[in-house]
């Protein structure tokens, strides 16, 4: 029950022995550097399994297809310009990007070319369902892992932690605003949102919860 509890109610990454002092860390151990890119590949891993089941993108996607329709850019140019937008709001909440933050779009992006031509990709709307809420979880692990090694978070996950600091409600409620206001956004512009899209903004901050809860209570037991 305190586990449970835990998840939906945490409220900062959980500082560990193998986490880095300070993001901004050109020198990190070993081991630091080894969860953050086990962090980041299952991150990506997820993210190919959620596009593998076919049921809809995630909401920044749908965000980025929004302002496509309503520009001459691509998917690809509106989602940079998105992530450049996120990382000028870091500025008044004080986020200091790492390692973590440059590595964040190599490694994610790797991992989803990689694994996603040997993932399944289902007609059933049911094993659809079930294999999105599957990649929801991993990349909802993967995101723990790798904003525990403190090494500087991505542009959304950035941005999460800092609105979580000057709101000081908890990161998966936090996610959650931030994911419903993007696919809100993106819909009213013309995106597209599908099932596994509407999973997302609901799951992916209790999953997140989950990453966090469930690292810091293996790391202090090992």
């Amino acid at each position: 029950m305190r586990f449970l509890s835990r998840i939906f109610s945490i409220k900062a990454v959980p500082s560990l022995s193998w986490s880095s002092e300070f993001p901004l860390n050109t020198k990190p151990r070993l081991k630091t550097m080894i969860m953050l890119i086990i962090g980041l590949f299952l991150f990506g891993l997820g993210e190919a399994i959620i596009i593998g089941s076919g049921s809809g993108v995630s909401p920044w996607t749908v965000l980025a297809q929004g302002i496509s329709t309503r520009s001459d850019l691509s998917i690809g140019m509106a989602t940079f310009f998105i992530s450049i937008a996120i990382l000028i709001f870091w500025i008044p909440l004080k986020q200091v990007p790492g390692i973590g933050t440059i590595l964040n779009a190599i490694i994610i992006a790797s991992a989803i070319d990689l694994t996603l031509p040997y993932l399944p990709q289902p007609d059933d709307i049911t094993f659809k369902i079930i294999q999105a809420c599957f990649g929801i979880l991993v990349v909802g692990l993967g995101s723990g892992i790798y904003l525990c090694s403190n090494l500087g978070p991505g542009p959304r996950d950035g941005l999460m932690i800092g609105l979580q600091k000057q709101t000081n409600t908890s990161l998966p409620a936090i996610r959650t605003i931030i994911e419903l206001s993007a696919v809100i956004s993106g819909w009213l512009l013309g995106g597209v949102v599908g099932v596994g899209t509407i999973l997302f903004v609901f799951g992916i901050g209790p999953c997140v919860g989950i990453g966090l809860t469930l690292v810091e209570k293996v790391s202090k037991n090992t």
